[in-house]
């Protein structure tokens, strides 16, 4: 009886069979995670040896935050998907707590010119990683609440932007346009996969390009950007500098890369060599074989990620579904936008790549994410995803082989 108490309740970590884990997802993931940690050790050292005398500094914090987050995956396996349905509101009201908190003075830190964390005795927190997230559960949940609206009628459509507009123009202040830019784009691929019309969804798409536009005009340093990327020649010690020195270390890499360890670039050539330019440091060390195994990597989760949201759309289990959908995006979008901005194809923007980059926020956030994703598909695989079944044993007595 005492037992049956205290009994967990079932979860990916605690089955009749054991763990019960979607092991290629998780594979994926730990590679990236691994990977992420070589190359910090690496692109750190130097600029980790003169600012605390310690070369391994940055290598250690990355450990503590790479633990946090497999804390993190773990906690939202246990979480039982209807319950981050039913708290979805809740999480976004938090977000916009966050997002206004970071801009009071005294409680936001400003780190060049952004107030984009708030700090802590030993770490920050970067809201805008947070708020991503909750905004992909408050839409899941919206689109299974109001699927017809949305499908049929326009005030269906533009319910969602009365939240999302808001919270970009949040983001925006801090300024953090790469952050406004994922999430919108998360949002408007979960309406489209939500059921908004072609036409409708091609009208969002214009006056998302039409923002973007008038954004970039708004902002003296947005336009210089946009211009300098084109041709960071031309300005290759003022505000190309960035990206020439990043093209340098893909050149200097060529198809091997000169070594573990061998880079030059990241010995002050390169600026934040070990958070948003992580890539570049890859590219020269590893070269183009290393490179394009990371973009592999990068690929096979987010494709899996995909396919987790279309098995649970399956299953009938709608709103895990659209979270894994939306989850997906974030990564796709930081993975696109950050590589963009490494090779030159795109203006130079501080958003990080996800599992690589040195990073608190985003890291334990991504493992987070990783953890929704484990859930989400334990439940469609199970069938176990309703609030309304009542869990026993016997559920997972003659469960069905693992056959993804």
């Amino acid at each position: 009886m005492i037992f049956n108490v205290i009994k967990p309740y079932p979860s990916p970590l605690i089955s009749g069979r054991g763990i019960d884990l979607d092991f290629a997802l998780l594979a994926g993931c730990l590679a990236l995670l691994g990977l992420g940690l070589v190359m910090i050790t690496s692109a750190s050292s130097e600029v980790a040896a003169v600012q605390s005398g310690n070369p391994l500094y940055h290598m250690f914090r990355h450990l503590v935050y790479v633990a946090l987050g497999l804390g993190a995956c773990g906690v939202t396996m246990l979480v039982p998907i209807a319950t981050w349905q039913r708290m979805g509101f809740t999480m976004l009201l938090c977000a916009f707590g966050l997002l206004v908190l970071v801009l009071v003075p005294g409680i936001g830190r400003e780190v060049n010119g952004s107030m984009r964390w708030i700090g802590f005795s030993f770490f920050n927190v970067q809201p805008s990683e947070i708020a991503k997230v909750f905004v992909v559960i408050y839409l899941a949940g919206y689109l299974v609440r109001r699927q017809q609206e949305v499908r049929e009628s326009w005030m269906g459509f533009f319910k969602p932007f009365i939240v999302l507009l808001p919270m970009a123009g949040l983001l925006l202040m801090e300024p953090d346009f790469g952050a406004t830019v994922v999430m919108m784009g998360a949002a408007a691929a979960m309406l489209f996969l939500g059921g908004v019309g072609l036409f409708r969804f091609s009208l969002m798409v214009v006056l998302a390009v039409v923002a973007v536009f008038v954004l970039v005009q708004a902002q003296p340093y947005r336009m210089a950007r946009l211009i300098t990327f084109t041709d960071p020649w031309s300005d290759q010690f003022g505000s190309g500098y960035q990206l020439t020195q990043a093209l340098i270390a893909f050149g200097r890499g060529e198809w091997l890369g000169v070594g573990l360890g061998n880079s030059v670039q990241k010995q002050f050539y390169l600026p934040e060599a070990h958070t948003d330019f992580v890539f570049s440091v890859l590219a020269e060390e590893l070269g183009v074989v290393g490179s394009l195994v990371t973009v592999a990597l990068f690929v096979f989760v987010t494709v899996r990620a995909l396919y987790i949201g279309l098995w649970a759309e399956k299953a009938k289990q709608f709103f895990a579904a659209y979270m894994a959908f939306g989850l997906s995006f974030l990564w796709i979008g930081q993975f696109l936008i950050n590589i963009g901005v490494n090779v030159g194809l795109l203006p130079t923007k501080g958003l990080t790549l996800p599992f690589l980059s040195y990073g608190g926020s985003s890291l334990v956030i991504c493992c987070a994410c990783v953890g929704l994703l484990l859930r989400i598909e334990w439940e469609s695989r199970t069938h176990l995803g309703s609030e309304e079944h009542e869990f026993n044993e016997s559920d997972f007595a003659e469960e069905p082989a693992h056959g993804r």
